[in-house]
């Protein structure tokens, strides 16, 4: 008999992955000028941040559902800012790349994902250069090569774009940890809405006020409410499904819901939009990649449940290595960080408990339990 507990958790990943398969099929419909005509993916995306902004708003200064966090503006700036802006470029980058390329293909190409989160955290000096781990990304990295080859609509800007969306999303994952976990500081959902979401809106602006916003001012499209408000709301359920689902799981069990969702989407693409076709190609080297990354959650799954073993049964010279290596999806604070974090409990009241895991960057307000915040 299935426990209330684990149906309930059953229940948040299929809603997980409903939305989130629901989520970038509406972006793609609403971007697509086959279908709503709206190409404007930095236009977007502001309405996101700032429709969700305003309720992060709404719950914190009216409702009070949690209190807003001492944050100065020492650590607004080194640390909000630069986050904000590798959040707003993902977001950009992602989006436009619906323009050009199709859903499946894109589903491939952020296979790649692993590989960019673990370059940038070796050059930051938060993971180490290994042996196993270094071939596994090639063994992703040729798998997405393949695909792309096999890709018949192969388009390079949008391969181009969704390739700096996810090199901004890696960015962004490795700074969240080097600039607010190993400070000690965590934010929940809503505040992480409160204070990255008016910032990457302010970010994006720029790039939208030379880009699109020339275009818009002599565009014809028709502005339907119904439309842009149901869009914008589909986004803010994933973000708190999301959050839903972390609560209740690890990092293992959010990567595979993140690849039986991919499987998902790369076939509802194909039946809902008429060009976006595969082909065998396109399968054999998405299932190379796809291999490289479960290996990769093994590593990464091994790596944690060593590091959380008492130090008297690894030899000393794996604890030694233990204690170099920071893996930066699977983070094992160690006794110093614990005193740090039950010493910004105390002054700020913050919590930062939970299990640390990634996500899809199509939830990009909620990146982790640590510092909760989609790509929309």
């Amino acid at each position: 008999m299935i426990g209330k507990q684990h149906l309930l958790t059953y229940i948040y990943l299929l809603l997980y992955i409903t939305l989130s398969s629901g989520v970038i099929l509406y972006n793609k419909w609403f971007l697509s000028t086959r279908y709503f005509n709206f190409p404007y993916p930095i236009t977007l995306t502001m309405i996101h941040m700032g429709f969700s902004g305003a309720v992060a708003f709404f719950l914190i200064r009216v409702v009070k559902v949690v209190s807003p966090i001492k944050m100065t503006f020492k650590i607004y700036m080194t640390c909000v800012v630069p986050i904000s802006a590798f959040f707003a470029s993902s977001l950009w980058f992602g989006n436009t790349a619906y323009l050009f390329i199709s859903v499946a293909f894109i589903q491939m190409l952020k296979a790649l994902m692993p590989v960019a989160t673990f370059l940038v955290a070796v050059f930051c000096g938060t993971d180490v250069l290994r042996c196993d781990v270094f071939l596994n990304m090639v063994l992703i990295s040729v798998g997405v090569a393949v695909s792309s080859y096999g890709e018949i609509h192969f388009n390079m800007t949008g391969t181009v774009y969704q390739v700096m969306g996810i090199v901004g999303e890696a960015l962004r994952l490795v700074l969240t940890q080097v600039l607010l976990q190993n400070k000690g500081l965590t934010l929940n959902p809503v505040t992480t809405l409160y204070y990255i979401a008016p910032c990457s809106f302010v970010f994006l602006s720029i790039p939208w006020y030379i880009l699109e916003s020339p275009a818009l001012e002599v565009s014809q499209i028709q502005f339907n409410f119904w439309i842009f408000f149901s869009n914008a709301l589909a986004a803010l359920a994933l973000n708190i499904s999301t959050f839903l689902v972390i609560g209740r799981t690890g990092a293992v069990t959010i990567r595979v819901a993140g690849v039986m969702k991919d499987w998902i989407l790369i076939a509802l693409s194909t039946v809902i939009f008429p060009e976006s076709m595969i082909t065998g190609l396109n399968i054999t080297g998405y299932a190379i990649a796809l291999c490289g990354v479960v290996v990769y959650n093994y590593l990464k799954m091994r790596d944690s449940r060593s590091a959380q073993l008492p130090s008297g049964i690894i030899p000393d010279k794996a604890v030694q290595d233990l204690k170099m290596e920071k893996s930066y999806d699977l983070y094992t604070p160690d006794d110093e960080d614990e005193k740090k974090k039950k010493s910004n409990v105390g002054r700020s009241g913050w919590n930062s408990s939970g299990p640390d895991s990634r996500v899809d960057e199509e939830a990009p307000l909620i990146p982790s339990l640590k510092s909760q915040l989609g790509k929309s």
